[in-house]
């Protein structure tokens, strides 16, 4: 059975107008030095005990440190169906408009054995960064295969 993910694609209009959403950069030594195609929408797995946006609403607390905002009630997470990403993880998503301050994340951290086979272990935060991107620099930034979730959003919004 794939494991399984669930995410929020939060997003806003910018100062000029335009559709901007919330991209974050994972943390810990393997993504420091990567930017394009490494960032991703907050999302975390769940099992199949876990109704998927409950899962995705924990998740995106637990990576930036805040409650997910909603700026239009129930009405507003909007669905964008599933993709499948590169190692068969299957990820979930929902659109929702709302706003915080990528300045202000604190995430939740993870241990990981560093540098490898030295035998000490070292806590990393799961997220290091957030950002507002438009949508064709989110492009850039974005995992490959969470592209379509853009495109969907896209599409929800009116182009």
């Amino acid at each position: 059975m794939p494991r399984r993910s669930a995410g929020i694609v939060l997003h806003r209009r910018g100062a000029d107008g335009a559709a901007e959403v919330l991209l974050v950069h994972p943390g810990g030594p393997f993504w420091a030095r990567k930017d394009a195609g490494a960032w991703s929408i907050p999302k975390g797995e769940h099992g199949d005990d876990e109704e998927p946006l409950a899962a995705a609403r924990r998740e995106f607390a637990e990576e930036l440190g805040v409650e997910l905002p909603d700026d239009g009630g129930a009405d507003a997470v909007r669905p964008l169906g599933e993709v499948r990403q590169k190692g068969g993880k299957r990820v979930t998503a929902w659109a929702v408009a709302g706003d915080l301050d990528p300045a202000a994340i604190v995430s939740n951290t993870f241990e990981l054995e560093w540098p490898p086979r030295s035998g000490r272990r070292q806590a990393f935060p799961e997220v290091d960064r957030a950002g507002w991107f438009e949508l064709a620099q989110a492009r850039e930034k974005l995992l490959p295969a969470q592209l379509p979730f853009l495109d969907r959003l896209e599409a929800l919004l009116g182009g």
